[in-house]
């Protein structure tokens, strides 16, 4: 596969979820974000269906170790209730296009949390994008006035959930990603949309409900499923710095869709954003670590030093995965924290 392909497929996946924000302050009118919440994960859940069928990988929790389960719980709990909700009542007070900005903060709740909590390394580099994240964060804040302050402090608690959420869902190693979206979105969907209905019952139209579950399928399943297809070709980082760019197609969208202008702050606030969120992804680091013996499962390639077991000729270049074991070793390499790498840092 060439790359401009696999780079157009993470911008079309970052173009899906950007576009959520702006479509989902439409919906607010609609529904309580409560059941909007439970609606659009619903909808991440059917999105991957098709997936899960195809690879014919369905691994019920039950059948995970106790670590993993916590894990899951945790992820569905943060990311797939608390976060959503609270991300749609910041959508109250402020623009679709700030709140797409300020969903960049999760970047920073993750590196912090990550930090304290996870074992996920930061060098200097990374830590003067998060100072860049943060004040463009403020500058956002001020531009909306103090509706945008509450706002703000909305988004914030969203983006820390969300945070908790990454390393939460990073750490899961028993099931693939879409079986993890899969979970997360029947389970907080149901849960919030039941509590969504008892608080507030719905007396929207069927055709708005199709409408969530649409944006649901598109911005939080079908996007899923193009940023793995890119991750497979351009490997994980870069496709990712590509689908940072998810926050701009929100301030976009907002503009073409709801007509909001883009401010002088936002427009600073972007050019600072895009800036940090630059440094943040060039930080990495080389030092001797070593490596417990391990069995686990995880979407990988036999492109490292990592992943030496047998498979049939041509399935060692592409990417996939399953159960497979992993030897103590003690080596040094340019690394960033990720699955095999969350080791203490003096």
């Amino acid at each position: 596969m060439n790359k401009q392909l696999p780079i157009l497929l993470a911008l079309i996946s970052a173009a899906l979820f950007g576009s959520a924000t702006p479509a989902s302050k439409v919906l607010l009118n609609s529904f309580a974000p409560i059941q909007l919440a439970g609606l659009l994960y619903l909808g991440a859940a059917i999105g991957v269906i098709p997936l899960l069928v195809k690879k014919r990988e369905v691994r019920l929790p039950s059948q995970l170790s106790n670590k993993n389960r916590l894990y899951l719980l945790g992820a569905i709990i943060f990311g797939g209730i608390l976060a959503p909700i609270f991300l749609l009542l910041g959508l109250q007070f402020a623009s679709s296009a700030s709140v797409s900005l300020w969903l960049n903060l999760e970047l920073i709740a993750t590196a912090i949390l990550g930090y304290c909590f996870f074992q996920d390394h930061l060098g200097r580099i990374g830590w003067l994008g998060v100072a860049g994240c943060v004040f463009a964060a403020i500058l956002l804040s001020v531009g909306e006035g103090v509706a945008g302050i509450e706002a703000g402090l909305l988004v914030t608690i969203a983006c820390i959930a969300w945070g908790l959420d990454n390393h939460l869902t990073a750490l899961i190693d028993g099931i693939s990603p879409a079986q993890s979206t899969f979970y997360k979105g029947i389970v907080a969907g149901s849960v919030n949309l039941s509590l969504g209905i008892l608080i507030q019952p719905s007396t929207t139209s069927v055709v708005n409900i199709f409408i969530a579950l649409g944006i649901g399928i598109l911005a939080y399943g079908i996007s899923i499923v193009l940023y793995i297809t890119s991750a497979q070709s351009l490997g994980a980082t870069r496709s990712q710095m590509l689908f940072s760019s998810a926050p701009l197609f929100g301030i976009l969208f907002a503009a073409l869709i709801l007509g909001e202008k883009i401010t002088l702050f936002q427009q600073i606030a972007l050019v600072l954003k895009i800036g940090s969120l630059f440094a943040l992804f060039q930080d990495q680091h080389n030092h001797q670590h070593e490596h417990s013996a391990i069995a686990h499962q995880h979407l990988h390639r036999h492109d490292d030093e990592h992943h030496t077991h047998n498979h049939p000729e041509g399935l060692v270049s592409l990417l996939h995965s399953h159960w497979h074991e992993h030897e103590a070793m003690l080596h040094t390499h340019f690394h960033l924290p990720d699955i095999h790498h969350r080791h203490q840092h003096s």
